[in-house]
């Protein structure tokens, strides 16, 4: 039987961007806050970036967990399941902590904690595929910057 490789795709992919979708459905109403009372720090892009980049990074990192899941390494395979998971509910939990509670110290911890599980994922995607491993540097970069956004409106909203 011929083994149907694009099935981890489109699951990985569709399980990641439904998890994102629906952290923005939960958090539309701090979301509109956000864009219309919150003190900004510069280089804060305009809102329409945000959904483009996410649906995006959703995207990489569904393909990289993909690459993970059809890995023959199954130690690598299984841990990078774990910490793809965790992280993922940390970058979901993270939303609902900045937007819906406007929490931004406590936010901005919790984004700390996130980026390093964001490092960790990547370091153990990479003992099962390298370049699902350099799927995921966008997501760090994206995930460095957001920390800049979210410590510049906790420092300017106290």
């Amino acid at each position: 039987m011929k083994k149907q490789v694009w099935r981890p795709y489109v699951f990985w992919i569709l399980l990641t961007e439904a998890v994102g979708a629906l952290a923005a459905a939960l958090t539309r109403e701090g979301t509109e806050l956000y864009q219309t009372a919150i003190q900004k720090p510069p280089l804060s892009p305009p809102a329409i970036v945000f959904p483009i980049a996410w649906v995006l990074l959703y995207a990489l990192m569904g393909v990289g967990m993909a690459r993970v899941a059809l890995s023959d390494r199954e130690q690598a395979r299984k841990n990078g399941l774990h910490i793809y998971l965790t992280q993922l509910a940390f970058n979901f939990f993270w939303s609902i902590i900045f937007f819906n509670f406007r929490n931004y110290g406590f936010a901005f911890l919790w984004l700390i904690a996130l980026w390093a599980l964001i490092l960790w994922m990547i370091l153990l995607f990479r003992k099962a595929d390298r370049i699902a491993s350099y799927l995921q540097i966008p997501y760090l970069l994206w995930v460095t910057f957001a920390g800049y956004l979210n410590a510049g409106v906790w420092l300017l909203n106290r």
